[in-house]
């Protein structure tokens, strides 16, 4: 029986089906691999079918990634055989893997954005007459490939000039041109919206209906059960389960990934804001704080105690109000009162040693040093604090790394591991070490938990409620809003780069604040400041 995909109008064929028919186009079979003293993957299989987008599902540190850069060449395989079509393979680069029909994009686009999307579509494969490039022909044929894909873009226009969707988006299209039987998209969705992760769908649709094996690698599980139709579960460097996805629930999932039942998660759920212990007073007081062409002048007050969630769309300034908080960038209007104090944060600086900590959601540009060791990324926070003259003393750096590696579970505890070989949900933990280490009175925190898995998640999360209950003043920034609700004693919500409702967090629900934000709450409607006391 034929089906036709809704968003292309491409048959496709049901995909029990195509399975029944399909051998696989690759198959990874016991694979091993060991860094130093640490088993990265252990006895892992992997089966990817054509005409299917395959979920790769797994905490931070399960092996997913691992298994992905040993499929594409990056790693070499300890022990076990990759096949390709049938035939078994031996990659040492990424190119090689290229040219047997294996590509990969990564959350961060790998592409050159003052090349034009022609010429990243064709970045070493131009064609050429005499040595000279043949634009017409480079255009053409990219025009062609972004027809086929239903891509409505100029192949002429800078790569830099369109949003990060669209990079992507060309970034697979890239893949495309080059005769990709398997398709790697790892993270593909973490920073687009709605409409753009709508896009991407129906473009993986169109590839999963032409017969590419796609790999899909994601923590959004709606986005999982939405777009795949089979998933490989990893745990700890080992293979859990190959499912079907229709044949299995979320809660399944979540139990198969974490390896334990759904405790962890059941225990973030706080008691109602009004039941909770009164809030302390004032941290930190913003009183019209703004900056032109980023942010509208704000008001904001942190209490010792509570957590402020602050909920909004990408773009509505929720990060540029975080990095005005903390100094981070320069206010043109207002001022920040520190403990009843004015105070003009002119530098991350000032705000430190004022005892307020800010960790971005761009942890890899502005957090992490991949080649320090987690040692050395924990206490830079402290060191900065003491000047570079006045070194940790050696015992006090051993008894602080050791005390937060166990206290926030870090992986592997190992405090001479280099950054940049820790999994993201680990590298997260070692920003929050790092900023926890310096005692701040106010946290900020934006997208902390972006990109990693929910067992990682739920520790974040309840780290956090942790620090409020000891006194801590946490401002809370995420575009998850199931989240930002479950941790938040006040909500703040930004649209349009200005704060548009604040209100106690009591009782309210995400379609609350999808209705504010699209702006069809009326005033009437909204608690006033005297309701919200009594309430």
């Amino acid at each position: 029986m034929t089906q036709t995909t809704p968003e292309t109008g491409v048959p496709t064929t049901p995909v029990a089906t195509r399975a029944a028919e399909a051998v696989p186009v690759v198959e990874m079979r016991d694979i091993s691999i060991t860094f130093g003293s640490v088993r990265a993957l252990d006895d892992v299989s992997l089966r990817l079918f054509p005409g299917e987008v395959h979920a790769l599902m797994g905490e931070n540190g399960a092996g997913k990634s691992t298994i992905i850069k040993a499929l594409t060449g990056v790693y070499a395989v300890d022990a076990g055989t990759v096949l390709v079509e049938g035939r078994e393979r031996s990659f040492a680069s990424p190119a090689q893997a290229q040219d047997a029909g294996i590509s990969t994009v990564y959350q961060e686009v790998n592409l050159v954005p003052d090349l034009t999307v022609a010429e990243n579509m064709m970045l070493g494969r131009e064609p050429r007459r005499l040595g000279t490039i043949r634009v017409r022909e480079m255009n053409r044929r990219a025009q062609a490939t972004l027809e086929r894909l239903g891509l409505d873009l100029d192949p002429r226009s800078l790569l830099g000039e369109h949003p990060i969707a669209v990079q992507q988006l060309v970034a697979i299209a890239r893949a495309v041109d080059v005769d990709a039987r398997v398709l790697v998209l790892d993270e593909p969705t973490s920073s687009l919206d709605a409409d753009e992760v709508a896009t991407l769908f129906s473009l993986m649709r169109r590839l999963r209906a032409e017969g590419t094996a796609i790999v899909f690698v994601s923590h959004f599980l709606d986005q999982i059960y939405e777009i795949s139709d089979r998933m490989t579960v990893l745990r700890n460097g080992r293979l859990v389960a190959e499912r079907m996805v229709a044949e299995t629930t979320q809660l399944e999932l979540v139990q198969l990934m974490i390896g334990r039942e759904l405790e962890v998660l059941e225990r973030l759920d706080r008691a109602p804001a009004t039941e909770r212990s009164e809030a302390g007073p004032p941290v930190l007081q913003a009183v019209g704080l703004g900056r032109r062409g980023v942010l509208e002048a704000t008001d904001l007050t942190v209490h010792e105690g509570e957590v402020i969630g602050v909920a909004g769309l990408l773009g509505s300034g929720r990060t540029e109000l975080a990095r005005l908080l903390f100094g981070a960038d320069t206010a043109d209007t207002g001022e920040v009162q520190v403990r009843s104090t004015r105070r003009r944060l002119r530098s991350p600086r000032h705000a430190i040693d004022r005892g307020i900590a800010f960790s971005s959601e761009d942890r890899k540009s502005e957090g992490i040093i991949g080649d320090l060791t987690v040692a050395d990324n924990m206490l830079l926070a402290l060191q900065a604090s003491r000047g570079w003259l006045r070194p940790v003393p050696a015992a006090q750096r051993t008894e602080l790394v050791t005390r937060y590696i166990e206290a926030l579970d870090i992986r592997p505890a190992d405090p001479q591991a280099l950054m940049r070989n820790l999994s993201g949900g680990n590298q997260q933990k070692v920003l929050l070490a790092r900023w926890l280490i310096t005692e701040p009175e106010l946290l900020i925190l934006d997208e902390p938990t972006r990109g990693i898995d929910i067992g990682a998640k739920a520790q974040i999360q309840a780290l956090v409620a942790e620090l409020a209950q000891q006194g801590m003043g946490v401002v809370f920034i995420s575009a998850e809003l199931e989240e930002v609700l479950r941790l938040a004693d006040r909500l703040v919500v930004m649209r349009d780069r200005r704060k548009i409702e604040e209100r106690l967090n009591e009782g309210t629900t995400v379609a609350d604040v999808l209705e504010i934000i699209a702006g069809e709450v009326r005033p009437e409607q909204r608690p006033t400041s005297d309701q919200e006391a009594s309430a």
